[in-house]
């Protein structure tokens, strides 16, 4: 195996772990569940968005989506290193807070521009959580016991992602679209304060990552990230949409020259030496397309085309939540990380069986025990396998002072193929209409065929010491 060399001048982090080994593993586990929680909690509480915002165009309100997303993405792999930088509990304290100042400025929104903005920096400030606590973590766990932690982190972030529609149907249905910000507050707070009491790391010295590198990182995600939401409302070939895809090209160009030249890199090209660490983001690529798509077209079905109400919709998808969670545990306690890229092709696959079984099998006759609860519950357990395997084996290809910006590029990835797998969704959709079972039934297909392509490109990740 390739490995990733460690940076000239670097520290590297505390090897023997410390006693606030649980309590890193808590706050870390509780900033990432909140920060991917507020990626998918949205998508629920859109049609009460719109009943806030009624003169505001469809269009333009999904950017209370979009804005987080894009955002998010562009700045995950910087965040990986500007943690390296100035300290992981640092950016991670800072984080935190601003993450929970701009939920509060999100809930008490007046109107729909200071909602997508208060949305925009908290996409930011979700970016410098995510490697921040990562790299905390993996700090203060002794390493016998990483790739537990790791299991237990990476099912904080699968529950997130798919406890998000059952949580933000309860949020909406007992009070409003508000909540679903409102409540990240207290539960900012007291990470806050935790991570306070935590021991403080030693800056690795190095240089803050390039300015331009990472303004030029979120315009080569946002441009197509937008055109692919908006291309069904302008039309898949104006001059708006090609103008977008045009851009994410010239931008992309200038990230790939300025990680070559520029002494600290907004996105370090150099972590791909590692032939592991690049099928780690691959497959994380392929298989964030799969699961968000799935994760959006679950509560959509129930509601649109079985009926159920926001809540009850919500709740119908969390059987796999917990099954997520299982299936992340027991990869993280019970396999090596060596043999983790097993659990990868397994998850990868169950959960493409799963959702095709849901496209064959599925129509609009409501059979909810007999025809969804089976393949929700396998594709939960799947997508635990995949979120933890990856995690673990991405870090184990990379030096432990690079933790960090390895960490926030591979989710920059299952951001970027989460990205494209809704947009092909939509599209799915928009072409059949949501009153019709036919396009989440294709939609299903779609994302099983992607799950599966995830779980066969993780065989790469096996080690050849």
């Amino acid at each position: 195996m390739t490995t990733v060399p460690a940076r000239p001048g670097a520290v590297p982090q505390e090897e023997g772990g410390s006693a606030h080994a649980g309590a890193a593993l808590l706050l870390a586990s509780g900033a990432t569940f909140l920060a991917l929680l507020d990626a998918t909690v949205v998508n629920v509480a859109f049609p009460d968005l719109h009943s806030s915002f009624p003169d505001v165009s469809v269009s333009r309100l999904s950017w209370v989506i979009t804005a987080y997303a894009v955002v998010f993405a562009g700045l995950l792999a910087a965040a990986g290193r500007l943690a390296d930088v100035v300290g992981r509990r640092r950016l991670f304290l800072i984080s935190v807070l601003g993450f929970t100042a701009t939920s509060l400025a999100a809930g008490a929104a007046p109107s729909a521009a200071w909602l997508i903005a208060a949305r925009a920096v908290q996409g930011a400030t979700a970016a410098g959580m995510i490697p921040a606590a990562l790299g905390l973590l993996l700090a203060h766990t002794p390493p016998a016991r990483r790739a537990a932690a790791l299991g237990a982190w990476g099912a904080a972030g699968g529950i997130a992602a798919a406890v998000g529609p059952s949580l933000g149907g309860l949020l909406v249905d007992s009070w409003n679209w508000r909540g679903i910000f409102l409540i990240n507050v207290p539960l900012g707070l007291l990470i806050g304060y935790g991570t306070s009491r935590l021991t403080a790391d030693k800056p690795s010295g190095k240089r803050l990552p390039d300015l331009l590198g990472m303004v030029a990182m979120v315009l080569a995600i946002g441009g197509p990230v937008t055109a692919l939401s908006q291309g069904a409302d302008w039309g898949w070939t104006s001059p708006e949409v090609l103008l977008l895809f045009a851009a994410g090209v010239v931008f992309g160009a200038v990230v790939a020259l300025r990680s070559r030249r520029h002494p600290a890199p907004a996105f370090e090209t150099d972590l791909w030496r590692s032939p592991v660490f690049t099928a780690a983001n691959v497959t994380s690529a392929l298989f964030g397309a799969a699961m968000y798509a799935w994760l959006l077209a679950c509560p959509l079905f129930l509601a649109s085309i079985w009926h159920y109400s926001v809540l009850k919709s919500g709740l119908g998808v969390t059987p796999g939540a917990f099954l997520a969670a299982v299936g992340a545990v027991i990869v993280g306690r019970r396999m090596p990380v060596e043999q983790q890229w097993k659990a990868v092709v397994f998850g990868g696959v169950l959960a493409g069986a799963s959702f095709a079984v849901m496209g064959l099998t599925l129509d609009s006759s409501p059979s909810y025990a007999a025809l969804w609860l089976p393949p929700g519950l396998l594709g939960g357990l799947g997508i635990g396998c995949v979120l933890t395997g990856l995690s673990s084996i991405a870090s184990a290809a990379l030096p432990a002072d690079r933790f960090a910006a390895g960490s926030g590029m591979l989710m920059t990835s299952r951001q970027v193929g989460g990205a494209v797998g809704v947009a092909g969704l939509a599209v799915i959709l928009e072409s059949e209409g949501l009153g019709s079972p036919d396009g989440f039934l294709t939609g299903f297909l779609w994302c099983g065929v992607t799950a599966v392509l995830a779980g066969v490109s993780a065989v790469a990740m096996r080690r050849r010491d």
